[in-house]
């Protein structure tokens, strides 16, 4: 006889699983690059416990296709006690390898036994190091470069064995945000379809939007040159889940900025980027120009200004600068649309002692 009892629990282990999915704390994980090793592990270390990950950022790979160890030196201090740290945590210890040459890239990959040899060598360094897995960071590859870069992931996750693959990739904005016109003969350097069989986590970095967004351009008010507009985030995160499960996408965020000059034009504003900086440079130049600034349409942090002529620069003519940062408010904004969208979690790019420290409240 089907009690009322019965019933309860049958509708309770239907539903449960759902329940626990969508009430399941988002993973955040984040890069510690290696040219700030000494400040990025004593800022991440007093908040092991609310991350699932860290990435020391970074291996790469030679023009010859063999590993290199951009100064990292994972084997000295301060990394040794950071990584015990994290291991007596439960942390997800797991190294990045960031490759940017394009040309070489595609030389090595599709050279079959060099790939192999590459897919041997991360493998191993894991094996060996004690690493719980490998982050695959092949940025700026060609289109033709795709199969072989797909291979190559094939190859690694079946060395890797019960290791993780985590894969950071560019963000491919939808097309019609990207042209007016939209080109007949597309193509990417990344198979999504192959990506999602052989990466464990996707990471998608949702940052240096700048003005690839023709939409949203058109939208501003103003000079509009963001680090990562939550909207166009979106726009990125719910094309890529067409192909990539929500439950193995991340979403890349942003702590620092960039500085600009601008000219204006008939239509519009031409950007040069001048360089990148964490917050506190952006708060003190601010002070000392007595200028507030203002949280943007893009939920980021900026200002304008008018740069003075010094001995060592001259602005050009008709210029003027702009900062534009992410800060504490602008990654309480990308977490809640995480949240929001349901994917696996967030990554933060870069947790180097430099970002705005409001961010560690929000990360709890």
């Amino acid at each position: 006889m089907f009690t009322k009892t019965a019933f309860i629990i049958v509708f309770l282990l239907m539903i449960l699983p759902y329940s626990a999915s969508a009430a399941a704390k988002l993973e955040v994980s984040g890069w510690l690059p290696y040219w700030r090793a000494a400040s990025s592990t004593a800022d991440v270390l007093p908040h092991l416990s609310d991350l699932k990950e860290v990435n020391p950022f970074g291996y790469s790979v030679k023009s010859d296709g063999t590993l290199a160890d951009l100064v990292l030196k994972i084997d000295e201090e301060p990394w040794t006690s950071f990584i015990a740290s994290a291991k007596a945590k439960k942390v997800r210890v797991i190294p990045t390898v960031m490759w940017s040459d394009g040309e070489a890239m595609h030389r090595i990959l599709s050279d079959g036994p060099k790939r192999r040899a590459l897919e041997d060598e991360i493998a191993n360094l894991v094996k060996e190091k004690g690493f719980d897995g490998i982050d695959i960071d092949f940025e700026g590859k060609k289109a033709e470069t795709k199969d072989y870069f797909s291979t190559f992931l094939k190859g690694l996750y079946w060395r890797m064995g019960k290791k993780w693959v985590m894969c950071t990739i560019e963000s491919r904005t939808p097309l019609a945000s990207r042209y007016d016109t939209i080109p007949k003969d597309i193509e990417y350097a990344n198979d999504y379809v192959q990506i999602n069989k052989y990466c464990d986590r996707v990471r998608v970095m949702t940052y240096d939007q700048g003005t690839i967004d023709l939409r949203l351009n058109e939208s501003a008010l103003g000079p509009y040159i963001p680090i990562a507009d939550t909207k166009w985030v979106e726009k990125v995160i719910k094309l890529t889940a067409q192909t990539i499960p929500k439950n193995k996408l991340v979403i890349g965020i942003p702590t620092y900025g960039y500085e600009y000059e601008v000219r204006p034009l008939n239509l519009g504003f031409q950007y040069e980027r001048l360089w990148s900086f964490n917050p506190q440079y952006a708060l003190d130049l601010a002070k000392n120009l007595n200028i507030t600034s203002q949280r943007n349409s893009a939920g980021e942090m900026s200002f304008v200004y008018i740069p003075q002529p010094t001995p060592d620069s001259i602005p050009n003519p008709g210029t003027f600068r702009i900062a534009w940062w992410s800060d504490a408010e602008a990654v309480r904004q990308k977490v809640a649309l995480a949240k929001k969208l349901g994917v696996r979690g967030v990554a933060i790019f870069k947790l180097d002692g430099g970002e705005d420290p409001g961010i560690w409240d929000i990360l709890k």
